[in-house]
C-alpha cells in the first residue's frame, strides 16, 4: 500500500506562505509584525479568560465590571451599559439580573429621574475588580518584563501608530 505524502509542519508552511508572500511584492517585517501581535493578542487572550472562569465571571460581566469601576461620579444606567457592550437591552437586563444574585452589582432608582435605573458595583463587585486587575498587572508586567522602559514606552508609541491608522480606515 503506497503511503501518503507527508504534510509539511506548522512552521513549514508558514514559512512557505512568507516566501510566496515576499514573492508576490510583500514585506517580510509586515507579516512578521502582524504575526507576532496576532500571536500576542490570542496568549493574553487565553491568559485572560483563565483569569475571568478563576473569579467565576463571564467576558460581558468584566466589561460591566470594568466600566463601573472606571465610571467615575458618571451615573450608569443599564441601557448604557448595553451600548458600550454592544448588546441588547435585555440582554443587558439579565446580565445585571445574575450579577445582582451574585451580588455583584446593584441597581437603584435614580433620585432625579424616577423613570430611570442606575448601577453601581457592589462591595463584592469592587473586590472582584480589584482581584482581577492584580492578576492583569502581573501578567502584563511579566509579559513586558524583557523590555527596559524606553523599549515600553517606544513600542507603545509605534502601537498607537498602528492603531490610528486602522482608526482611519475605519472612518474613510
Amino acid at each position: 500500500m503506497p503511503r501518503a505524502p507527508r504534510r509539511p509542519s506548522v512552521q513549514q508552511q508558514y514559512q512557505e506562505a512568507v516566501a510566496a508572500y515576499v514573492a508576490a511584492g510583500g514585506e517580510e517585517s509586515v507579516q512578521r509584525v502582524i504575526t507576532a501581535v496576532f500571536s500576542l493578542t490570542r496568549k493574553l487572550d487565553q491568559w485572560y479568560n483563565r483569569q475571568l472562569a478563576d473569579l467565576d465571571i463571564s467576558h460581558g460581566e468584566w466589561s460591566v465590571l470594568a466600566h463601573l469601576a472606571t465610571a467615575g461620579d458618571q451615573q450608569v444606567t443599564p441601557s448604557r451599559l448595553a451600548d458600550i457592550a454592544n448588546v441588547a437591552p435585555s440582554s443587558m437586563t439579565h446580565r445585571l439580573d445574575r450579577m445582582a444574585e451574585r451580588g455583584l452589582v446593584r441597581r437603584a432608582p435614580d433620585p432625579a429621574n424616577r423613570t430611570r435605573v442606575l448601577v453601581e458595583l457592589t462591595d463584592k463587585g469592587w473586590e472582584v475588580f480589584e482581584a482581577a486587575v492584580r492578576e492583569a498587572n502581573v501578567v502584563e508586567s511579566d509579559t513586558l518584563a524583557r523590555l527596559n522602559a524606553q523599549e515600553r514606552g517606544e513600542l507603545a508609541a509605534l502601537l498607537e501608530v498602528v492603531i490610528s491608522g486602522l482608526d482611519d480606515l475605519e472612518t474613510a
